[in-house]
């Protein structure tokens, strides 16, 4: 998880490259130009390595997936051309229009050539335009995405990963347990660790903290996505929705402003907080609940008892059974800024009036 390992790797390996070319021009000067002239071949070898270096700066974002998938544009664009020569295009073009072309043989080849380039450079265009449904139309059950874990992987932002109920939530089985981690998350999560805010310097050493549970636990899986933010233009959020696309992975998150821009861009995405408000009870009038009596009420005669998830209920006539769970039915509810108020009545009491 060092983030400087990835970007050593690379410097070591341009400087090989770059070492390769260099002998390889002087080999080929010492040849063909003679011992004399091997600064002409070191200058040739600098100037390819720094070529393809410079084209491998400008593709710095793009991964082995997106070279999978334009290889596969490619060869449906060089397939298409060639079967356009197959039914005779080229002889066809230069007998319609062969007071205007001398060599036939010439404009075949140029023509070929033509058609070859410009349909594979569209099938590489278009196969990296496409979403990965695309494909399986093309080619049924095929998909450009890791499936070695049943079931799609979750992507996980820092706002969750310092959530402190993450890790019941994995380990109940609701959800999958293939996890995905951005680096940049990591990376996240290590400034904040180290950051002078106490409360912040808590919550990144806790979101440390869970990955290191989650990993050790035998039946989850955690996987580090090794992926920085494109440019200091691209926000968090929007580098990781770009993720969750490329892998066909549902965002697991607590942020609620994340969860609206997902949904409106059509990206699956999972919200803690709504799961947490799915799960509340419904208390609605005629429900009945077992409840925990724990203290008085402001009136003499009632007592006062918490749901699970900490909605309050005054039960009429309840002072005397505080320490005790009672089976309550509830007669009214009321919302106030404060939150709900809910009031009920004990079903003994509620047995006898009848």
């Amino acid at each position: 998880m060092n983030k400087y390992s990835s970007n050593t790797s690379l410097n070591i390996a341009r400087i090989l490259y770059l070492i390769v070319c260099e002998f390889a021009g002087m080999a080929l000067a010492y040849q063909v130009l003679g011992p004399d002239k091997l600064w002409v071949g070191m200058l040739i070898g600098l100037l390819i390595a720094m070529f393809f270096m410079f084209i491998e700066n400008l593709s710095k974002s793009y991964t082995i997936r997106g070279f999978s998938t334009g290889t596969f544009g490619l060869l449906i664009g060089l397939f298409c051309a060639w079967l356009m020569t197959k039914v005779g295009v080229p002889e066809i073009i230069s007998s319609v229009f062969h007071e205007v072309i001398p060599n036939n043989e010439a404009f075949n080849t140029a023509f070929n050539t033509m058609l070859f380039a410009s349909l594979g450079f569209l099938g590489t265009v278009i196969s990296l335009r496409s979403g990965q449904d695309d494909f399986a139309v093309v080619i049924p059950y095929v998909r450009f995405r890791s499936d070695s874990t049943k079931g799609r992987p979750l992507l996980l932002d820092s706002d969750v990963i310092t959530d402190g109920r993450i890790n019941a939530v994995m380990r109940s089985g609701f959800l999958e347990k293939n996890i995905i981690i951005p680096r940049f998350i990591l990376e996240e999560l290590q400034i904040m660790s180290n950051s002078p805010s106490p409360g912040r310097r808590q919550r990144g050493q806790k979101g440390l903290e869970c990955l290191e549970n989650l990993q050790a636990s035998r039946d989850i899986k955690v996987t580090v996505h090794d992926s920085t933010a494109r440019s200091s233009e691209d926000s968090h959020d929007a580098h990781l929705l770009q993720i969750s696309q490329i892998l066909n992975a549902q965002i697991l998150t607590t942020d609620d402003n994340l969860t609206k821009v997902a949904r409106l861009q059509n990206v699956d995405i999972l919200n803690l907080n709504d799961i947490n408000e799915a799960l509340k009870p419904h208390v609605d009038v005629g429900t009945r609940v077992q409840l925990p009596i724990v203290r008085t009420g402001k009136e003499e005669h009632q007592g006062v008892g918490y749901l699970p998830d900490g909605t309050m209920i005054v039960v009429n006539n309840a002072v005397s059974k505080i320490g005790t769970t009672q089976s309550v039915t509830v007669i009214s509810t009321i919302n106030t800024s404060a939150g709900l108020m809910v009031f009920a009545d004990m079903d003994n009491d509620k047995q006898k009036k009848n």
